[in-house]
């Protein structure tokens, strides 16, 4: 079954101690970068949404008790000129995580099947051909052993337009905004059914899209958080692994234990 943005319009307050919550979530995840370190695993985590969803939110309490060594955030703008020479994929592939590593991307190579659709920047031969083209992407990094994670942030119109307010409204927040935002506000149900289409075509058994309210920013960080950790858990094995005997060895002598 497809996933209905509809669905995620509840706007409830966050039920629990967020900041407790958080701490508990925050700390699980740093085990799990540990993780990863350890057995050499690599991970990409993508966040797509609406303007002012709250990616960059939930973006950095992922990840604040992360080691800055192995990970790393690409915010995606428009691309460059050497990087619309190329497919669309090669700035990607440029950006994928070596092995103990995680990246998280602050939108992504969904540009294809959505703003460059709906704003006209790529062609619809293009465009329709991207589906594939990102399906065997992400496959190609599942099968080499890559866990994936896709999280989708939506908000209504009207809490989006409490966002832009806000940020409009505050001098230290207006470098947020710009008039991008408001040109692909006023194409709302242009982009409900690019993203119609795009959870249609491109949630697969090896990256699966998770959709979230984030009507509520707390209660939507800490749903960001857990799908993260939940998917990350379930790829990366949690025992640490053997010491090196030679390590070992060489330590005892040093250190004459």
């Amino acid at each position: 079954m497809t996933i209905n943005l509809k669905n995620f319009e509840q706007t409830t307050d966050y039920q629990g101690d967020y900041d407790v919550d958080l701490k508990v979530l925050q700390a699980r995840l740093a085990r799990l970068q540990v993780a990863h370190l350890c057995h050499k695993r690599r991970a990409v985590i993508v966040f797509e949404g609406w303007d002012a969803a709250g990616k960059g939110g939930a973006i950095k309490r992922l990840t604040a008790e992360w080691d800055p060594r192995y990970f790393e955030v690409f915010p995606i703008a428009a691309p460059s000129a050497e990087e619309r020479a190329r497919h669309f994929l090669w700035r990607f592939w440029t950006r994928l995580p070596a092995a103990g590593n995680i990246a998280v991307f602050d939108r992504s190579w969904y540009g294809r099947v959505l703003v460059e659709r709906v704003e006209g920047f790529a062609s619809e031969p293009e465009w329709r051909r991207g589906y594939d083209e990102i399906n065997e992407f992400e496959a190609q990094q599942a099968d080499s052993g890559t866990t994936i994670i896709k999280l989708f942030l939506h908000i209504t119109q009207k809490e989006q337009d409490k966002r832009l307010r806000e940020r409009l409204e505050d001098p230290w927040k207006r470098w947020k905004t710009g008039l991008d935002d408001y040109r692909n506000r006023a194409r709302r149900q242009d982009y409900l059914e690019a993203m119609a289409e795009m959870f249609r075509r491109t949630d697969t058994r090896w990256a699966p899209w998770v959709a979230i309210d984030a009507n509520d920013k707390k209660a939507a960080r800490i749903a960001a958080l857990k799908a993260v950790a939940d998917r990350l858990e379930a790829f990366v094995p949690l025992e640490p692994p053997p010491l090196d005997p030679e390590l070992a060895r060489v330590a005892k002598a040093a250190l004459g234990e």
